[in-house]
Order: C-alpha cells, then structure tokens, then sequence
C-alpha cells in the first residue's frame, strides 16, 4: 500500500482514453459498426451471454458516438466516477454481441477499460481534480496526488501476462523454423514503400519470427531495468510502428505502446515536463515528489484495502491461468482453437477453408446441402470456417431451423481448412452428428486431428 506519485496512472488514463475515443470513430467511420455488429441476422454467443442481443442501427451509432465521447471524458478526467465505468461497461456489450468479432487487443481494452474503472486514475491531471482543488480552496496550494504502489503492479502484471504468454505462443515449429504464418502475411505487404523488397529475400520472414518472439519474450525485463529502459521504448515505438505499417490492427499498436509506460518511473510525466522546461528555461525544474517522510511510521492497512488487495491478487492468478488452460487440451491448439480465446495468441495462425452443412431428414431420409452463406456474412463465415466451436453452434441453430419444418433431423458438416498455407483438411468429423454434441470445456473428439508435416516453403514475391 505504500503510495507512489500518481502521474504515471493519470498519464496512462490520458493516452488510453483518447486512443480508445478514436478506435469508437474509426469503427463508424469504416463502416464496422453496421458490417460486423448490425447487419448479420445470426450471431454467435459467448456461454452463459446468449441473452446478449444487438441495439437498433440508430441506437448502436449512438452507442458509439456516446463511447467514442466517454472515451474523451475518461481522457480529461471528467466525472471519472461516472465516465470510466459507463465505459467499460459499453465496450464489455458491444464485445459480447458475437463471437466472430474477438480480438485479443479488443480483450485487452476492455480488461484495461475495467481496471481504470476500478483505480484512481481520476485523481491528477483531471477536470474533477481541479474543480476539487477549487471547491477547497487550500491556502498552501494543491498536494501532489498518489496512489498505492499496488495500482502499478496490477497494470504491469497485467501487460507483462499479454507480452509472456504471446512469447509462449510464438513458440512452436510454424513459427520458430518455417517463418509461418509471417510469411502468408509479408506476401500480402510486398508493395510496401522501401520495406516491401526486403520481404521477398529468402529467410526474412523467418528472420522477422523470431524478432518477435524475441520481443515478446524479453521486451518486458528490458523496459524493467533502468539502464535498458530507454532503448527498450525506442524498440517499442519501432516495433509497433513497423506492425501498424504492415498490419491493419487498429488502435492496438497505440495502447500498447502506451502501456509500455506503465514500465517506467511512477513520476515520468512530470520529470518529462521539467525537463522539458528547464530545456526552454520557462521554469526551474520541479523537485522530485517524497512518497514518504523519513521516519514516519507506515500508515494501517484498513480492511477494505486488504479486500482490495486480495482482489487484485485474485485476478492476477485469473489472468494467469486463463492462457495455461490451454495445455490441458494438449495436440495443436493452432487447429483445434480450444483454449485459443483469451490467450493471447496473437497472430500465430492464418487459417482459411470451406464449410458445407449436410442436413438429413430422420424420416425421409431426404439430404440438403447448406451453405453457411443462408445466415452469415462473408466476415462471419470467413471466422467460422477456422474455429469448430463456431460451426458446431450454427450446426444446432440450422438443426433448429430445419426441425421447425422438416421434422427431426441429423447435421453433419464438410468443414475442410487451411493451417498456415497447409493443405486443407477435415477440420470436424464428418462422420459426427453435430445435433448430438454439446460444447463444453472437456477435450472436443469430434475435432478431426490436425494435419501432419510442415507448411510447406512460401516465399513472398514482388
């Protein structure tokens, strides 16, 4: 509980809200809201959040626009009580709304929008902070804001668990020998200026893998040490730069390297700020902020801080397990996607493939064959193809459908699917009456086992 200055979570709030703000804009001003949230007339549902249904078009513009505006307001520190956890409340629903959409950096907005709903982030460099210091009125001037030491470490555990469990991921032959999926990817980028030759030469996307694991793996020690610190976020800034120009995931490389500060002093912008003036001589540069006064004895942890550190301590051992759940699965979850969501498993795969479901009459005996073009998007579809858990669900609603008008009936699937350019194979098997299966966390047998070998050699060209 000992505190620290608390400009660092106030500078975090900032960079964060207004990222977040923009991410809401951008998703109404591509269209995203209407492709991904509205238009579908099926959607997948999350266990237990079937209950989860989609707003109007009006209202979910609305939604956004309020986001987008609750965003800014989370950024200027403005009724935060209110503002931050409306937030992350909004962005939690419009994640729930379908499956397909999951993103891991989307995952990890919410997890951060809800831990700065939680903290004090509110309580320096923010408009309630200055109309409080108003309303007081002190004589000798505003008191340096802090919060406790645990704040920090619960942001910082948090983005290390998301660069340590994406080094694990990486860390498996597609990657680590073959340079796949990266080279699918590279060959998509080959028009890219000054870069887009350099991915054709052999051995550079096997070269640009293991640059990131490497990143991944070892980015959070460097950005821990004071002597590497610097370097480390010049590496950062390069890093999340080079995936934006080659990879279109929003607003990701932004919070990223945002976060990527939690990492350093708790008083960086105001020692950013003092140096900053004392280079234009506005201003002597500020003393360093005391935390605490020699001698003084350590304040009593009530009861309610001990609660909230137990809390905390509960959902770092929560944001731990998640990702090691998947080895309990065991074969490759690149195929079989159990334990995939929530891992942090980013960008590992590259999976493409047909699915066509076989609906057979119990009575007449009667086959159709269905595309899952009769209820999704191209998007949803494209999603599906890959994920068994996804068709198994549109499995049990076309098996509803046709029952209402055909009576019982049997589906089974022809689900054939790439892994990282490999040849396609039977993703589920076809075999299986997919009305009889009910997913659960147990080991799903009636995913088919993933193709053997290697992917074969890709070499991207101009």
């Amino acid at each position: 509980m000992r505190p620290v200055d608390a400009a660092w979570l106030a500078a975090y709030r900032v960079l964060f809200g207004v990222a977040l703000g923009v991410s809401m804009q951008r998703f109404l001003a591509y269209g995203w809201v209407d492709e991904l949230l509205v238009s579908p007339r099926y959607r997948f549902h999350y266990w237990g959040f079937e209950w989860v249904e989609p707003l109007s078009r009006g209202h979910m513009h609305a939604l956004f626009w309020g986001l987008s505006a609750l965003g800014l307001a989370m950024a200027a520190g403005l009724a935060y009580r209110v503002t931050a956890p409306l937030f992350a409340l909004g962005l939690t629903y419009i994640q729930l709304i379908d499956v397909s959409t999951y993103l891991n950096h989307y995952y990890l907005a919410a997890l951060l929008a809800w831990l700065f709903a939680a903290s004090p982030a509110g309580r320096a460099y923010s408009v309630d902070a200055w109309l409080g210091q108003r309303l007081r009125r002190r004589a000798n001037g505003p008191a340096r804001p802090q919060v406790a030491l645990a704040w920090l470490a619960l942001f910082r555990t948090q983005i290390a668990v998301v660069y340590v469990f994406a080094s694990i991921a990486k860390a498996q032959p597609d990657w680590l020998v073959h340079g796949q999926p990266l080279g699918i990817w590279l060959g998509a980028s080959t028009d890219l200026p000054a870069l887009g030759r350099l991915f054709t030469l052999p051995g550079v996307p096997l070269a640009m893998s293991w640059a990131g694991f490497l990143y991944d793996a070892t980015i959070v020690l460097w950005l821990s040490m004071k002597r590497t610190r610097p370097w480390a976020f010049l590496v950062v800034l390069t890093f999340h730069t080079l995936t934006r120009a080659l990879f279109d995931i929003g607003m990701f490389p932004v919070i990223m390297t945002a976060s990527a500060l939690v990492f350093f002093p708790p008083s960086w912008p105001r020692d950013m700020v003092s140096w900053v003036r004392a280079r234009a001589r506005l201003a002597p540069p500020a003393p360093p902020v005391a935390v605490s006064t020699p001698g003084e004895s350590p304040a009593r942890v009530t009861t309610v801080q001990r609660l909230a550190l137990g809390l905390g301590l509960a959902y770092c051992v929560f944001q731990v397990a998640m990702p090691l759940r998947t080895f309990l699965y065991g074969g490759n979850v690149l195929w079989h996607e159990q334990g995939m969501r929530f891992s942090w498993r980013v960008m590992v795969r590259a999976k493409g493939g047909s699915t066509t479901f076989l609906v057979k009459s119990k009575a007449t005996g009667k086959v159709w064959h269905v595309s899952p073009r009769r209820y999704l998007t191209p998007y949803q579809e494209n999603e599906m193809s890959g994920q068994p858990d996804l068709i198994l669900q549109l499995a049990h609603s076309i098996g509803e459908d046709f029952a209402l008008r055909e009576g019982p009936v049997e589906v089974r699937v022809e689900a054939l699917s790439s892994l990282n350019a490999r040849r396609g194979a039977a993703l589920v098997d076809p075999a299986v009456d997919l009305l009889t299966v009910r997913d659960g966390l147990a080991p799903a047998r009636w995913i088919a086992p993933s193709p053997p070998g290697p992917p074969p050699p890709i070499r991207p060209v101009l």
